[in-house]
């Protein structure tokens, strides 16, 4: 077979590459300074914005079903991207609103996070369920598309991670959540004009007109849905409560299935069951990076890159920087390896790293200065390690249901994953309240010794969930191969 040049993708692709980025550069940027503005500007304690933060992420993942869905059976993928953009597009511009000034305060803030968890859960799934329909089976051009579009989310979040905390800074945080609509915008309108490229491409509602009453229904369930997860937000019991039922609910039916499956097939759900399990502490350790570690970054560590001052929340954009560099080499490796490097020991090996990422933070601390600031290049090294650690489980998470539970349960599988983001959401909020300095504490000295404590015990603990991970990841690979 002659190489496949990855760059040489079909005209549809470059147009869903642009919108992803767009819609991602939007999103990101508005997480990078999110529980900042709600502790500088609102006026909450830390903990608090964590513990909102957690639960907002939580109500976007578990909205990703509903969005897949409707594009696939109600609306077509691509009326649910635009209107998903959309939605989007009105949630940030009331954050932005509610920055502005003293129009709304605290209740716009909720009504916009609601709009935003909806139009996120109807966007987040659809562009790469269009991306798949734009190839034939086994055309060797996928592999490298897929590549390349993770590419566009981490460009993307790069990009608006470093404009979104220096606009906050220079011009406020209207105008910063304002740059997250503009972003929304441009996807908008990018995908209406550019549209007819992607004429032929769909899920079987996009190759029909519209139906109308569908679509003013879809509308209008979106709008209700947006106010109460507003409402969710401003009573936390409530949100968490509902998670913990519908998780409840999805591990039961998996089960179920499991047990009515024989043999090789029962095996491989309760590996993936496993390695979900995994996927939870992966996630609950990644969204340390807007909540715990930003605000590490803000108290304990110099404002500085290599010799350029830059705003405390712009350190998050070392993540999708590693992630571009470290992505290619990755892909070398797992050529040169094949099987060898089996996917139970990549999920392994990723713990691994986390545990690392965070140890060497505790470890750092005994390297603060009389001030109680950290040299920046510990946290350039531990975004690098949590960085590899997130190809090596989240890059890999839906690979790794499509490889090993049976095609009936597919969708159902792959929303279970988007569970294990949620449920690490609220478990993250909570461990990152740990970090959060009391009320009126400025003294860096004093929320150094926090830290090292609170990253100390994340990173052992990490580390036993890793030896455990490394230890029975042979007998998880030999199920995997059929070899027992």
């Amino acid at each position: 077979m002659s190489d496949v040049n990855v760059f040489k993708q079909p005209k549809p692709f470059y147009l869903i590459f642009s919108i992803e980025f767009w819609e991602r550069f939007g999103f990101y940027g508005m997480q990078a300074i999110l529980t900042v503005y709600l502790v500088n500007i609102l006026g909450m304690s830390e903990s608090e914005s964590f513990t909102l933060f957690g639960a907002f992420s939580a109500l976007i993942f578990g909205s990703v079903a509903i969005g897949g869905w409707v594009g696939d059976k109600i609306l077509g993928t691509k009326r649910t991207i635009t209107l998903g953009a959309f939605i989007l597009t009105i949630g940030y511009s009331l954050l932005g609103i509610s920055a502005a000034g003293e129009f709304g305060g605290k209740e716009l803030l909720y009504i916009a996070m609601g709009f935003i968890t909806m139009g996120n859960g109807l966007f987040k799934a659809n562009p790469s369920s269009l991306l798949a329909k734009v190839y034939e089976e086994n055309d060797p051009r996928l592999d490298g598309a897929f590549t390349m579009y993770y590419m566009a989310i981490n460009l993307g979040s790069f990009f608006s991670m470093l404009l979104s905390p220096w606009i906050a800074e220079k011009m406020g945080y209207g105008m910063a959540f304002g740059v997250s609509a503009i972003g929304l915008l441009i996807t908008m309108v990018n995908f209406m004009i550019m549209g007819r490229i992607v004429k032929n491409v769909g899920s079987k509602p996009d190759m029909v007109p519209v139906n109308k009453l569908y679509y003013a229904a879809v509308v209008i369930i979106t709008i209700l849905l947006s106010f109460l997860s507003a409402v969710l937000l401003q009573h936390l019991f409530y949100a968490h409560a509902i998670l913990v039922v519908v998780g409840i609910i999805i591990v039961f039916v998996y089960f179920k299935e499991a047990f009515k499956s024989k043999g090789l097939e029962r095996a491989k759900m309760f590996v993936a069951f496993v390695l979900m399990l995994q996927g939870v502490v992966f996630f609950a350790l990644y969204f340390q990076m807007p909540t715990s570690l930003n605000f590490f970054a803000i108290h304990n560590v110099s404002h500085d890159l290599f010799g350029f001052k830059v705003e405390p929340e712009q350190f998050q954009a070392l993540n999708p920087f590693w992630i571009m560099v470290a992505s290619p080499l990755l892909a070398i490796l797992y050529n040169k390896f094949g099987e060898r490097f089996a996917m139970p020991f990549k999920f392994a090996l990723g713990m691994v790293l986390c545990s690392l990422a965070f140890l060497i933070l505790k470890y750092s601390t005994s390297f603060a200065n009389t001030q109680g600031i950290i040299n920046s290049n510990w946290l350039v090294v531990s975004y690098l390690l949590q960085s590899v650690g997130e190809l090596l489980v989240s890059g890999l998470g839906l690979a790794m249901i499509a490889q090993l539970v049976p095609q009936r349960m597919m969708g159902f599988s792959m929303g279970m994953w988007f569970l294990t983001s949620a449920t690490a959401a609220i478990l993250a909020g909570w461990i990152a309240s740990l970090t959060a300095a009391p009320k009126g504490v400025i003294d860096a000295n004093q929320t150094l010794v926090l830290y090292a404590e609170v990253f100390g015990d994340i990173g052992y603990v990490t580390a036993a969930i890793a030896v455990f991970t490394l230890l029975i990841a042979p007998k998880l690979t030999r199920i995997i191969q059929g070899k027992e």
